[in-house]
């Protein structure tokens, strides 16, 4: 039986709840995190804060550090993240969060068991890696040409170690979206 297929409308609805939302997009980079988690953020019925992995990794070789970051993102005491910056390659201004207002994490590294644990649902990006690769080279150009395959392959790592796929209670593949585990009565 072929899990079951959403408009984006239901999505938002399903994954809003009357407590706290902590959501976690995962995927390849190119897959579309950062244009999805702002259409989510588009339509949420509420206030809603969307952090992106690319704010915590510190540097090109900082995929797990950026995932390793997430619990601290999701306490309910945690007064925020202190943010990477890029162009001075240090850590640089702390950027609040509140803590009864609705999350949405999104990055490579976002999905893994432990972070899984501490959200109300995880989401997927399924994309091919050539198309992917193409997203990804049009969106940053020579910033990411030379870092490709160094960060392909922490992306790889990551997948092996955590399974993100496997995590996820929704996966969006072009505009077709499909649940697993979430349930509508919840």
């Amino acid at each position: 039986m072929a899990p079951p297929t959403l408009r984006f409308a239901d999505l938002v609805r399903l994954l809003t709840r009357p407590s706290r939302a902590v959501v976690l997009i995962d995927g390849g980079s190119g897959s579309g995190k950062s244009v999805f988690a702002g259409r989510l953020a588009d339509a949420w019925p509420r206030g809603v804060q969307v952090v992106s992995l690319d704010a915590l990794y510190p540097g090109w070789d900082g995929l797990a550090a950026g995932s390793a970051a997430v619990p601290a993102l999701t306490r309910p005491d945690a007064p925020g993240y202190r943010a990477w910056d890029w162009a001075a390659a240090a850590p640089g201004r702390v950027v609040p969060l509140d803590p009864r207002v609705d999350l949405i994490v999104e990055g490579c590294g976002a999905l893994t068991p432990p972070n899984r644990r501490l959200a109300t649902a995880g989401v997927w990006l399924d994309l091919d890696a050539s198309q992917r690769r193409l997203r990804a080279l049009a969106r940053d150009g020579e910033t990411f040409a030379p870092h490709w395959e160094r960060w392909a392959a922490q992306e790889r790592a990551h997948w092996a170690a955590n399974r993100p796929a496997d995590l996820a209670d929704v996966v969006v593949a072009g505009e077709r979206i499909t649940t697993r585990h979430l349930d509508w009565a919840e």
